[in-house]
């Protein structure tokens, strides 16, 4: 498995993809484009349940996020070694601060037992067996996202789930998972792109530009752009619970603040 996420990176790093700069020379974005990015992002879901079965398909939904500080928890499966677990710890701490920072929403790291949102480092044999785990750090957990979890296909790099308690569009837990076979700079991504879905921008866009919510894979690392939507997501004037047709003149008002453009 390790062997074939180095051919993954490689391959999109031949293409021109896994970009960790800025985008600000060949991608441009208009304020207008920044609100409909938002509004496809924040406002629909990457993932809808069938029955039994999580399957990815973007599905108009409500404004969600955290209104309590996120305390982030770090679980590395046993067949991580110290050395990847170390350098592993120092790309989530940057990353945390990145969040912090561009939502101006209070994120923390702190142990398992304490956290709120979960980051799981696995290999594919950890991950087979991270149900008792599951059980532990998420009380109550549905049998159907544990079957989810445990068999995921290898095209799935890395997920997160974010959750609250029944119809409340206000998050209280997340668990994200990040596959310990991927190579350095794809594992990097996937803590930038997952911890920041997480937040509330759970859906991709492939308009969005430069940003790591575009399944394309052309970015590695979160851009100014992807700040802006953080910031956008946590303005005080946005509440959980609107629709986008709620949300988006609110996001204009916002988008225009922000960047100093009519909209």
């Amino acid at each position: 498995m390790q062997r074939y996420y180095a051919r993954v990176e490689d391959s999109l790093v031949s293409r021109g993809l896994l970009r960790t700069d800025d985008g600000q020379v060949d991608a441009k974005y208009t304020s207008r484009e920044l609100v409909d990015n938002f509004v496809q992002i924040a406002l629909y879901d990457e993932y809808v349940t069938s029955g039994s079965t999580i399957i990815a398909r973007p599905t108009k939904s409500r404004l969600r996020r955290w209104e309590s500080p996120i305390r982030l928890g770090v679980t590395f499966g046993a067949h991580v070694t110290e050395a990847q677990q170390s350098q592993d710890m120092e790309m989530i701490r940057d990353v945390s601060r990145q969040l912090e920072r561009a939502s101006q929403h209070p994120v923390s790291l702190t142990s398992a037992d304490r956290a709120n949102y979960h980051l799981l480092v696995l290999n594919e044999d950890d991950r087979r067996g991270i149900e008792p785990t599951l059980r532990k750090l998420i009380p109550g957990i549905d049998d159907n996202m544990i079957r989810f979890l445990t068999g995921l296909s290898r095209s799935t790099y890395c997920l997160v789930l974010a959750f609250s308690t029944g119809d409340n569009p206000v998050y209280n837990q997340a668990l994200a998972l990040v596959r310990s076979e991927h190579p350095d700079l794809l594992r990097q991504s996937c803590y930038h792109e997952e911890l920041a879905q997480g937040m509330g921008l759970a859906n991709d866009s492939p308009r969005a530009r430069p940003s790591v919510f575009n399944d394309d894979e052309e970015f590695a690392l979160l851009t100014s752009h992807d700040e802006l939507l953080l910031r956008i997501l946590y303005d005080p004037r946005l509440r959980p619970g609107m629709t986008p047709e709620q949300a988006r003149p609110v996001v204009v008002e916002i988008v225009e603040e922000l960047t100093g453009g009519s909209v």
